[in-house]
């Protein structure tokens, strides 16, 4: 890209949000698999990040 080029603006947009200030979350009902709230992993990560930490605070 040279720099004769004009600049694209970004396309992502983030998805509606509940609340205000601290309370602010996104909105579970406007999510989808397209905005990456699938993760079927989470639940074995956690497991194995907590036996790890047992492991290592039982030295």
């Amino acid at each position: 890209m040279s720099d004769d080029e004009p600049h694209q603006p970004g396309t992502a947009t983030p998805p509606p949000t509940l609340g205000e200030g601290c309370v602010r979350r996104y909105d579970p009902q406007a999510l989808s698999e397209e905005d990456g709230t699938e993760f079927e992993g989470a639940e074995a990560l956690w497991q194995r990040l907590q036996r790890e930490r047992d492991a290592t605070s039982d030295k």
